[in-house]
């Protein structure tokens, strides 16, 4: 639990007074409220250049896990080095916790369980910069802004949401899945977790529409799934072959 009170110090010191206020070193927060900034970071990428981090987000339902199934396994056909991972990972013990809360079988208070969605995001943070270094690339099954988008639309101050991801490594590519939260909820499946309800599911996506930067690309996901997944694998492609030569980033808002 070391992580999860190292991410409580951070994300404590944006309500001091009922003010937010930017940790040191934190000041493009304040000039840029609404979007992820790239800051550099060290890297060494393989001969063949890094990998790309592409992340899925969206609704519950709105297609995410089948379209990231599809997606790796196209790379992987095109001969891409490629990972699928997805948020929460719930075979860390950070996870486990996650597990039981979100399938009802535990009470947390929400400001602890976004800071266990957010440590279990740097449980992984190590292993994604090393994978992405080596020349993988990642397709990833929700990220921080499903983070904040979620802790945000249960009430949380958005700027405390914010906080604890600071550090974490920035996307490559966002590709926001657009389903209304009443097509989401035809789908098979619906209403087996904690957060699937349509009325909260609209406040969902008001938040990740605030979210929204130039890494982001909306795609139309009530659409049929193979073109859906043609647009994906067309975005993904481009993204990847630009990215190689790039330093990774880190996230910031």
């Amino acid at each position: 639990m070391t992580t999860l009170v190292r991410l409580a110090g951070r994300a404590a010191s944006w309500t001091r007074s009922g003010k937010s206020a930017a940790p040191s070193g934190l000041g493009l927060f304040a000039q840029h409220p609404r979007a992820f900034q790239g800051v550099r970071m060290a890297s060494a990428g393989s001969k063949s250049g890094r990998g790309a981090l592409v992340v899925l987000e969206g609704l519950d339902r709105s297609g995410k896990s089948s379209q990231c199934a599809r997606l790796l396994s196209y790379l992987e056909g095109q001969g891409c080095r490629a990972e699928g991972w997805r948020f929460p990972d719930r075979g860390t013990s950070v996870g486990q916790m996650i597990s039981a809360y979100l399938a009802n079988e535990s009470q947390l208070d929400d400001r602890t369980v976004h800071l266990l969605f957010s440590a279990n995001r740097w449980e992984k943070r190590a292993s994604m910069e090393s994978k992405l270094l080596s020349g993988t690339t990642l397709i990833v099954d929700r990220y921080s802004y499903s983070g904040v988008a979620f802790s945000a639309a249960k009430g949380l101050d958005i700027e405390w949401c914010k906080a604890p991801d600071v550090g974490l490594i920035a996307p490559d590519l966002v590709i926001y899945l657009d389903v209304k939260p009443e097509k989401a909820s035809e789908r098979g499946g619906y209403g087996g977790e904690r957060y699937e309800k349509i009325e909260f599911q609209k406040k969902v996506a008001d938040h990740y529409h605030s979210l929204r930067d130039s890494t982001w690309k909306v795609v139309d996901g009530s659409l049929p799934m193979e073109t859906v997944e043609e647009q994906l694998r067309e975005l993904a492609t481009n993204c990847i072959q630009e990215c190689q030569e790039k330093p990774l980033t880190n996230l910031t808002w």
